[in-house]
């Protein structure tokens, strides 16, 4: 326990905006994760907050929000029973906003505002408002730029709101969180000249430690043929390329016939993907030969990826790639787009493409499953030491103590 650590305004909004969502992003996992780690162990300086949609910041009970998230991760492992029940509590939660706002006394002493989501940096004035009656620091986690680096893969009006995010952490933040270098590189022009040019820190996020359990939960919906199969994991949108995988598929299906092992995708339906969809549901070549599951639970997910022959990952663009770092920790194979941030965080454990060049993919494809049939030897050993979610999270909480003590012997903390 450090006497001299800042008080945490730990915000948890976007986990209450998610109630209704029983399939987590991984945004929703990485404020879940802070979340838990702090109320296990800096509860001693810890206070909830959230936003409430009328303008206002308020104060949360650390016992409300420690039930809420332990619902939340009951729902998120597979408890059906549950969901309807979780969005009533984050109901509760935020109706207990508006009240707090006017009873909770401002607080005295140095202080921190964690906001690890994006959640709501379209309103500046909230966040300044509520930096100012606490004299707080305002410390966010970036995850990407990607609408506005490439808007032509985001949904309408979203590079406005994105740019309007980074205006708010560029004029507001003290220090900023990002989970790779390639981020780190893409916000540095927006932060220059401003508090927090140099206090951009990289924390690579971790994984959810469900997957040290080693589940048995394949899905019951796959097929009981033996067939093998890849996985294809994310939001099917344009940025996730999924087009590029189906387009093979169709011509392995009709060059081996029952032969052509299966695509699984794994993922909730996005947005700006009519040709994809088309092709799910109009393509004969696909049928029974990819299939689709937008609502696996985390454990289903692990199971999927331990049987598979490997993670297919031609995305245009990431913030991190969480599903390549679940590939690496259950030691499932990897072909992905030959872009910074998957280098890392696979380093040399993947096979890295063009995510535009079709052929190469089918090579490498085809080599994935012509090794897999020659060497049936034993499990595939993980490796539970990478992307440990409490140590990345200590790490950065570190980030937190870190800028509020370069502030303070700069005297401009609270100012």
């Amino acid at each position: 326990m450090m006497d001299d650590a800042p008080h945490i305004f730990m915000d948890v909004s976007r986990l209450l905006s998610r109630a209704r969502n029983p399939i987590p992003t991984g945004i929703d996992r990485v404020e879940y994760e802070y979340v838990h780690y702090l109320l296990h162990n800096e509860a001693y300086r810890l206070t909830f907050v959230a936003f409430h949609p009328v303008g206002i910041i308020g104060t949360l009970r650390m016992q409300a929000v420690r039930d809420f998230l332990h619902m939340m991760g009951q729902v998120w492992d597979g408890d059906i029973a549950l969901r309807d029940r979780l969005p009533r509590m984050a109901q509760r939660l935020l109706q207990s906003v508006l009240l707090s706002h006017w009873t909770m006394p401002r607080y005295r002493g140095d202080s921190v505002y964690l906001l690890v989501s994006h959640h709501h940096l379209t309103r500046p004035r909230a966040i300044e408002t509520f930096l100012s009656r606490h004299g707080s620091l305002f410390v966010p986690m970036v995850h990407d730029l990607i609408p506005m680096e490439f808007p032509e893969y985001a949904r309408p009006g979203e590079p406005q709101r994105h740019t309007r995010r980074m205006e708010t952490v560029a004029r507001l933040a003290a220090g900023v969180i990002v989970p790779a270098k390639a981020v780190a590189r893409s916000l540095a022009p927006y932060v220059k000249g401003r508090p927090a040019e140099g206090h951009v820190h990289v924390v690579t996020h971790g994984l959810h430690l469900q997957l040290s359990q080693s589940p048995d939960g394949t899905p019951s919906r796959l097929p009981d043929d033996g067939r093998p199969y890849f996985v294809c994991l994310g939001t099917i949108e344009p940025r996730k390329n999924h087009l590029l995988l189906l387009n093979l598929w169709r011509t392995m299906a009709e060059e081996k016939g029952k032969d052509t092992p299966r695509l699984i995708l794994v993922g909730r339906r996005g947005w700006e993907n009519e040709n994809v969809l088309d092709m799910l549901e109009r393509c004969p070549a696909l049928q029974g030969n990819v299939l689709e599951y937008n609502d696996l639970s985390d454990p289903e997910v692990v199971g999927l990826l331990q049987g598979s022959l490997g993670l297919l990952f031609p995305s245009f663009s990431e913030g991190f790639g969480l599903p390549l770092a679940e590939a690496l920790v259950l030691g499932t194979p990897a072909i992905c787009s030959d872009i910074p941030v998957f280098h890392e965080v696979a380093g040399a454990d993947a096979t890295y493409l063009d995510p535009t060049d079709g052929p190469a993919w089918r090579g490498a494809i085809d080599a994935m499953v012509a090794e897999s049939l020659a060497h049936r030897g034993p499990a595939r050993t993980a490796r539970m030491n990478l992307f440990n979610w409490p140590r990345q999270v200590a790490a950065g909480i570190a980030v937190v103590d870190e800028t509020a003590a370069f502030f303070r012997s700069d005297g401009r903390h609270g100012s």
